[in-house]
């Protein structure tokens, strides 16, 4: 690997990620996160969101495997779960590098083509995307008039909140933009790559046109729904963690859910700082103090991404103990 692809692909995610947190904890009391985490958190609801951070990539490795049986691929459940669960925590090193991990995964064990794979994948992100600016502008309909009377109780406008927003804000979200440009055009670089030979194009034609012969629809739909529910549900249910979000409704949720969802295409890992960046922002907006909502961010993040790399040790584990698949020996 050159010296260059290095810089993009690992120094530069984590250097913009850390930029952005040392923004916004620079002076905070760290100290005083022991005391919230200890004596003013409730840990039942945190123990309760696991299992849907479980289900969601669960049920994205279910609908992966649903969507290469009609192009003839037939990669054990197994494998294809534990290869979502291993592509999550490889991202949290490379962003964007566990796309490619959990085919790899499917063609080591499972014989499964990297290049179909590769364009299932380019579907199901494709309907994701669809699927969260559905989600995205639902939200903002319903949220206009929360918003609205927010605006109206606190004499404040649009105009006044943006004046506030200060030139490091507009600067940070400026950067996350060209940062998503610059990891968008390494990605077609290296898809590029794989054009260059016919038959790897092929396949990842095959497989983005593999939606069209799924045969179970209603699963596939199921699964997809079952992905951003539980995804949802795994955030949601953080907010009864903490006092001071426990009663903002699942208005708010959507909002900074999106919000998040939008903000962690940034390639940092696991969204680290601009996920933080745009769910304070929001969860401010809601009235949440400062303080308060640097708090939220910083555990529920750091906890969550804890989450994702336990389930990358064990499907690591898992699939160093799963046999090479018969038929493709």
């Amino acid at each position: 690997m050159k010296l260059s692809s290095v810089v993009v692909k690992i120094l530069l995610p984590l250097v913009l990620g850390g930029a952005i947190l040392f923004w916004m904890y620079r002076g905070f009391d760290f100290n005083s996160i022991s005391h919230v985490l200890f004596h003013e958190m409730d840990w039942t609801w945190m123990l309760l969101s696991f299992p849907f951070g479980i289900l969601a990539q669960a049920c994205r490795g279910w609908r992966w495997k649903l969507m290469l049986d009609p192009i003839g691929e037939r990669p054990r459940r197994s494998t294809s779960v534990n290869a979502v669960f291993l592509s999550y925590a490889a991202s949290l090193l490379v962003p964007r590098i566990g796309e490619f991990t959990r085919c790899g995964v499917l063609k080591r064990l499972d014989g499964v083509s990297f290049s179909k794979a590769l364009g299932t994948v380019v579907t199901e992100r494709a309907i994701d995307s669809l699927l969260v600016a559905g989600v995205t502008g639902v939200t903002l309909l319903v949220e206009l008039d929360i918003f609205n009377v927010f605006f109206d109780r606190t004499g404040t406008s649009v105009d006044t909140v943006l004046r506030k927003f200060s030139a490091t804000g507009y600067l940070v979200t400026a950067v996350c933009g060209i940062a998503a440009l610059v990891s968008l055009h390494f990605l077609l670089k290296k898809l590029a790559i794989y054009n260059k030979v016919k038959a790897t194009l092929a396949g990842i034609w095959e497989g983005v046109l593999s939606l069209k012969d799924v045969k179970n629809i209603p699963l596939f739909v199921v699964f997809t729904l079952g992905i951003w529910g539980s995804y949802f549900l795994h955030y949601y249910l953080t907010f009864f963690c903490f006092d001071f979000t426990s009663n903002l409704g699942v208005g708010c949720a959507m909002v900074t859910f999106v919000v998040g969802s939008i903000a962690v295409l940034v390639p940092t890992p696991n969204g680290a700082g601009p996920w933080h960046f745009a769910v304070k922002t929001m969860l401010i907006l809601y009235g949440v103090a400062d303080e308060k909502a640097l708090y939220f961010v910083l555990i529920v993040h750091t906890v969550q991404t804890m989450l994702v790399i336990l389930l990358g040790i064990w499907s690591w584990v898992a699939l160093n103990f799963i046999k090479i698949k018969k038929s493709y020996e």
